[in-house]
């Protein structure tokens, strides 16, 4: 015979596990969705106040497993009033989707210069996840958006082109190319984002001319009054499994 008091702890076991609601028993969720609000926030600043980058391309003897780049970034800023318009939460997957949203009238951007605003609402996104496992599609897209800040700047304030090729005897013995990028970028919106079908990342930014013109100054190349380009961002690294190939060979 089972005890009393052990049957009331059964009973009550049981009704507890009835009434709890599925994600009773941990903090995943919660720690997901907060993760996910700060790579909004991230969003947000590098969007209005703006992101110092760095990148390097290069290729040697136009092979292209000999491709190398590489894209750094920094940002810092203090702000506030931020609100969240739409928390979403795939449980099964473990992926959280926030949808973040300010509007401020004046700020000083990374630069230290003073823009006025006029109070336009910025959005942005971030995905945040709690399962290594499910993070390749997160990161690719992180990947894709600072490809695609990397492009603005490009077009817009410029890059810096180094080049040496060496010939004997009327035959290529070195070839090396490589573009340097160093600056600031503000106000940039991304327009789009998404993964195709071979779970590569894209995210498409624009950014009006026009309303950067009296920050930046001279240099801008004028491409019209909106600039368009699309990041991308890859999941796998097959590359260095051709980089190695050719090396063997």
């Amino acid at each position: 015979m089972i005890p009393k008091i052990i049957k009331f702890f059964i009973v009550a076991a049981v009704c507890m596990g009835v009434m709890a609601p599925s994600g009773w028993s941990g903090n995943k969720r919660i720690m997901t969705i907060r993760a996910a609000k700060v790579m909004a926030e991230r969003a947000i600043v590098e969007s209005i106040y703006g992101l110092k980058l760095k990148a390097t391309e290069e290729v040697k003897d136009m092979i292209p497993a000999s491709f190398e780049g590489s894209t750094e970034t920094k940002t810092q800023a203090k702000i506030k009033g931020i609100s969240y318009d739409d928390i979403v939460y795939d449980q099964e997957k473990d992926i959280a989707k926030v949808t973040a949203s300010v509007a401020l009238d004046t700020i000083t951007n990374i630069d230290g210069k003073v823009m006025n605003l006029k109070n336009k609402v910025y959005k942005r996104v971030g995905f945040a996840t709690s399962t290594p496992e499910m993070a390749g599609p997160i990161r690719a897209l992180r990947a894709a958006e600072l490809d695609a800040y990397k492009q603005l700047i490009k077009q817009i304030v410029g890059f810096t082109l180094e080049s040496q090729t060496k010939v004997e005897n009327y035959m290529l013995k070195s070839d090396l190319v490589k573009t340097k990028v160093l600056a600031t970028l503000y106000l940039a919106e991304v327009t789009d984002y998404g993964w195709d079908k071979q779970n590569d990342a894209f995210v498409k930014m624009s950014l009006k001319v026009s309303e950067i013109s009296e920050v930046l100054g001279e240099g801008i190349v004028d491409g019209g009054q909106v600039i368009e380009v699309e990041g991308q961002g890859a999941q796998e690294d097959d590359f260095s499994a051709v980089k190695k190939t050719e090396k063997k060979q």
